[in-house]
């Protein structure tokens, strides 16, 4: 059935992400939107695009003024306001529009590291041993080291680099400085695991499932930390986005393959996604798959993990993208 689309997106404007040259992440999301645009064009949808831009109390109206059947939700939040893509997904709630992905309490709680961490250790999930830190607290430190120094709650790899991991107090307390200065006041600091790195994309809302398994195989210079780095998802220019080569499906074993799916599918409960979802893990030395982030309403531009996740069993990127629409509604 073809409806009339609301494609509901932040429009890129000069942030503090651009002071600190991070821009990229922000104004990706215009080809995402022409992307998801052009897709739902082809499975017959009318679409009209809705860029919002601050301040978020004007956004409320502009949305209950939408002429259209469901809301597609590309909406990330303003930038240097991460918070504000819960507040967004909530509008559309209160106001009774249908919209794609997951629900408010969701988007807030997988955007705080530190509670999702909490939920998942509370559960019995495996996840990295970890501290929250702040600049007058780095001498608490009870970790293993290597250590690496994430913002509490930020996205897209905000502030991740190769300077993230730390080997010894000295580096993990410029670290935790420089994260606190730029991101919120506070730093999740996990043990640093350097085991294989493995994603699922789940979709679905009464019976779930797991579309495939990515990994993220590394290939870089010794002495440079096998991670995802703002870089390596942005700068065509850097080490790390020519050494972080994602294989999907992902060379894996059976046995392997279903724990997988098993802890991605428990966390997707667990935080009650809603339509789609993509969960990030790393082996222990264990072999144990140990969730280090979860990601509802992942990036679904043309090159992302979630998009390679779909096409590995068979769905074309409009068909992905109308799955999505359809599962606004409930109906799988």
């Amino acid at each position: 059935m073809a409806l009339k689309v609301a494609l509901i997106y932040n429009d890129p404007i000069p942030d503090r992400y651009s002071q600190m040259g991070e821009a990229d992440a922000i104004s990706d999301v215009l080809e995402e939107v022409k992307a998801v645009y052009d897709a739902l064009l082809v499975m017959g949808h009318s679409v009209v695009k809705v860029p919002l831009v601050p301040p978020i109390s004007d956004v409320r109206s502009t949305l209950a003024g939408l002429d259209a059947d469901i809301c597609f939700n590309l909406f990330e939040g303003f930038a240097g306001q991460p918070e504000t893509e819960a507040m967004v997904a909530g509008m559309m709630a209160a106001i009774g529009k249908p919209f794609t992905g997951s629900a408010a309490p969701t988007l807030a709680l997988a955007l705080d590291k530190v509670k999702t961490k909490e939920l998942l250790v509370a559960a019995g999930v495996n996840t990295p041993r970890y501290q929250v830190m702040y600049q007058h607290t780095v001498d608490s430190f009870n970790l293993t080291f290597p250590a690496i120094v994430k913002p509490a709650a930020e996205d897209a790899s905000h502030g991740m680099n190769q300077d993230s991991v730390v080997y010894g107090m000295v580096a993990l307390g410029q670290q935790v400085e420089k994260v606190c200065s730029n991101y919120g006041g506070k730093a999740l600091v996990e043990e640093f695991l350097n085991g294989r790195e493995l994603s699922a994309t789940i979709m679905g809302i009464r019976k779930p499932v797991v579309l495939s398994i990515s990994e993220i195989v590394f290939s870089l210079p010794e002495g440079l930390p096998n991670m995802l780095t703002f870089g390596a998802k942005w700068f065509t220019d850097d080490v790390y986005f020519h050494h972080t080569d994602p294989v999907c499906p992902a060379q894996i074993d059976d046995a392997l393959w279903a724990h997988i799916s098993e802890v991605s599918m428990e966390v997707y409960r667990l935080l009650d996604c809603r339509g789609y979802a993509r969960v990030d893990m790393r082996l222990d030395a264990d072999g144990h798959a140990s969730v280090l982030e979860v990601n509802p309403n992942p990036d679904i531009s043309l090159t992302s993990g979630a998009v390679r996740q779909a096409s590995a069993i068979g769905l074309t990127y409009p068909q992905f993208v109308d799955r999505i629409v359809q599962l606004a509604f409930g109906k799988e």
